[in-house]
């Protein structure tokens, strides 16, 4: 509902040369159910780290199957792969909870399952996506500038079958990394062929179908032809049927030989759906509500929900030869929203209620390219790389009121052109057999324009430009240990519409612009061990400053100024497998979120969540069954800045099993919130007021978790 963001001052365009890429960054797969080894500077006889020897760095495989994040494969202790093997063997409600493999991230939401998720992750509400930079298949999926929040990232065409690797990365750390990275990013790959064409259908509570079909074969000379159709439609525990009705296709052109490969890439997605959004505490408690019953489940405004559609074409080009590698690629996407909500209910228009429509119809166009080379820097071994990404989006978003989703007045409408251009840099160098440092630079230019269709005096262009520092060190490793020092600039961009604002869109008065590009600053150390035979273990103190944060209020088309903020906090991660069929996870984090500035208010930041973990147990393959048991923890938060209010913390438990009948045939048994417990998604403080009330109250205001759900799929291979 609200979108928090950072502000911090411009400085002055300064632009520097520093080359390169890291060279330890996970290297993409070349097939299903093989990696290739993390990516080094590249040795051949005439490679400068011939005459340096072997870098004594050794790789551990965690089952083979699940992890790629060994020794020598990451830059910082909070940077990782995750492999399509874990993802089938743990059940997800929704389709962008795939995303909570990464650790630390938790997912939930607070509204129909055909809006984007809400993200929580290093005491960051990240709302609908802000902070947290994800691409699909080379896609980004953040939205800048849109109508229901800045960074949106809707994940719900995301078809996990198909996923291949999730590469993740948190902090402003990495130079690849420009727009809403600064708390974290995940690269999302889908896989070029399967191993068999295979057909699903997956039953359960709530009338949720869902039928899915993909297979791959060889067409012409090595080239690859993927393609996938996925129907899904669920009502859900709601007393108003959310009606969801999803659908979606994904075809993939892939080829390649030698030191050449590409891919041309198709997708299109559409939805709609009936919402049941967050509702008042005091509703829940009194049972009541014009005369009828009312519970966790039930709804307010029975017209809120929305429709949505993404189509988008990609293509991209690699080239790895013997010490350089080049990448290229391409896209072009068409999106829309329609998104119809009432939070206050009746408190703005006791006569016609409180709903409003989001508008957004955008088209999307984006392009990048980078070279990477090996290399000697003052005659030690190094690998360097120089990138250059640019989007442009022309989008036409607006606000109206509404009244059972027909238009009865408009808040803003406006036609918005937005490119941003990256050029990025970065080099690593071996220092010595123990040490490797990565210096690495991005510089960015944002350029906006907004023609007002209602308010000219909030038309108008703007620009903004930010440089941005990155650094990493790396020692060892040291008895199977490696540790790391980060440190980096991250930002994210500002909804042009603020860029350009000149007046409230409502009242009229008078408001000052933001800036268009935001300064994220972070800091890590840590430190990764595979010291114990079979465990992997990471440790991550870290802390991300922001100058200021800004309330991007999407429901009134304005943005409120916040004060500066602080985060710092510490995560351990560990992957233990004590048995060749056995996998244990376990991922725990800690945050200490404030407010830094003196203020009567108080200095807690409102959902900023204190402590997030995941625990997973998962048993692969003892004959022809698979089990996976998970607890999913979401801890408490401050509602309002004095803490006189928090939110309840919630306890999750979710199970898979399933059983093989032969080589092409299994059924999966997923049952979600196991222990059927009342928690929450989603809960808010602010005011609202009900038909019949006489003034607006100050009230908690949630969004119920579902209860134990159960669903059963059966899949045949061909």
């Amino acid at each position: 509902m609200k979108k928090k963001t950072a502000r911090a001052p411009l400085g002055r365009v300064a632009w520097a040369c520093v080359l390169g890429c890291g060279a330890a960054l996970p290297a993409a797969w070349a097939g299903q159910g093989e990696a290739e080894p993390a990516r080094k500077p590249a040795v051949t006889e005439s490679s400068p780290l011939a005459s340096a020897g072997p870098v004594p760095l050794e790789r551990v495989e965690l089952s083979g199957r699940h992890y790629d994040n060994g020794l020598g494969s990451a830059d910082a202790a909070s940077q990782g792969a995750i492999r399509a093997e874990l993802l089938k063997s743990r059940p997800a409600l929704r389709p962008g909870e795939v995303l909570e493999f990464v650790p630390g991230l938790i997912v939930t939401q607070h509204s129909g399952d055909g809006k984007a998720n809400q993200y929580f992750l290093r005491g960051f509400n990240l709302d609908h996506g802000t902070d947290f930079a994800t691409t699909v298949m080379g896609l980004p999926v953040n939205m800048p500038t849109h109508a229901h929040g800045q960074g949106y990232a809707d994940l719900n065409f995301l078809i996990p079958e198909l996923v291949e690797r999730i590469d993740y990365r948190k902090g402003p750390y990495f130079a690849r990394n420009g727009d809403f990275a600064a708390a974290g990013s995940a690269d999302i790959q889908y896989q070029r062929r399967l191993d068999a064409p295979f057909a699903s259908l997956t039953l359960g509570e709530g009338r949720y179908r869902r039928a899915l079909a993909a297979g791959s074969t060889e067409v012409g000379a090595g080239m690859q032809l993927l393609g996938a159709v996925e129907a899904m439609g669920n009502d859900g525990p709601w007393q108003l049927p959310e009606a969801l009705n999803r659908r979606n296709l994904v075809l993939s052109l892939s080829g390649g030989t030698g030191e050449d490969r590409w891919r041309v890439g198709l997708m299109d997605y559409r939805a709609d759906w009936t919402s049941t959004d967050q509702v008042p505490q005091r509703l829940i408690d009194a049972g009541r509500f014009e005369g009828r019953p009312f519970g966790r489940f039930d709804a307010i405004d029975p017209t809120d929900g929305g429709r949505t559609r993404r189509g988008s074409l990609s293509g991209e080009w690699s080239r790895d030869a013997e010490g350089a590698s080049t990448r290229v690629a391409a896209y072009a996407m068409s999106y829309q929203l329609s998104l119809y909500s009432n939070f206050t209910y009746a408190m703005e228009r006791p006569d016609t209620g409180d709903q409003f429509a989001q508008q957004d119809d955008r088209k999307v166009y984006g392009a990048s390219a980078s070279h990477a080379v090996d290399h000697t820097l003052g005659g030690l071994p190094a690998r360097s790389e120089l990138g250059v990404q640019l989007r442009q989006d022309r989008a036409r978003v607006g606000l109206f009121d509404t009244e059972a989703r027909a238009v009865i007045g408009t808040t803003r409408d406006d036609r918005v052109r937005e490119t941003l251009v990256g050029i990025h840099g970065q080099t690593s160098v071996e220092l010595t057999p123990w040490a490797r440092t990565v210096i690495g630079v991005r510089a960015d230019q944002a350029r906006f324009r907004v023609d007002s269709l209602g308010k000219l005096e909030n038309s108008g262009s703007a620009r903004a430009t930010l440089v941005s520092p990155k650094f990493s060190l790396v020692l060892g490793p040291w008895a199977k240990t490696e540790f790391f020092v980060d440190a980096g600039r991250g930002f994210h961009s500002n909804d042009a519409r603020g860029v350009t604002a000149r007046v409230d869109p409502r009242s009229g008065d008078p408001v000052d612009p933001v800036p268009g590009l935001v300064k994220a600053r972070g800091m890590e150390l840590g430190l990764r061990t595979e010291w114990l035979p079979g465990l992997q273990s990471s440790l991550a103190l870290w802390k991300l400053d922001f100058d200021s944060e800004l309330v991007y209020v999407g429901d009134a088309g304005a943005t409120e100024a916040n004060r500066p903020s602080r985060r710092r906090g510490i995560e351990w991660n560990n992957r233990y497998v004590p048995l060749p069929w056995l996998l244990i996870d376990a991922d725990l984090a800690w945050t200490h979120a404030r407010f830094s500035d003196a203020d009567p208010a108080g200095d807690r930041i409102p959902n900023a969540v204190d402590r997030v973990a995941s625990v997973g147990v998962t048993v692969r393959e003892l004959g022809p069954w698979s089990a996976s048991l998970q607890w999913r923890y979401l801890g408490s938060a401050a509602l309002i800045e004095d803490d006189s209010v928090r939110s309840r913390p919630s306890l999750t438990t979710n199970l898979r099993v399933s059983r093989r009948f032969g080589a092409k045939t299994a059924l999966t048994l997923d049952v979600f919130n196991l222990l059927d417990r009342k928690v929450n998604d989603i809960e808010y403080f602010y005011e609202s007021r009900l038909p019949g009330e006489a003034a607006p109250v100050a009230d908690r205001h949630v969004h119920p978790a579902e209860p134990r759900t159960v669903r059963v799929t059966l899949r045949r291979s061909f």
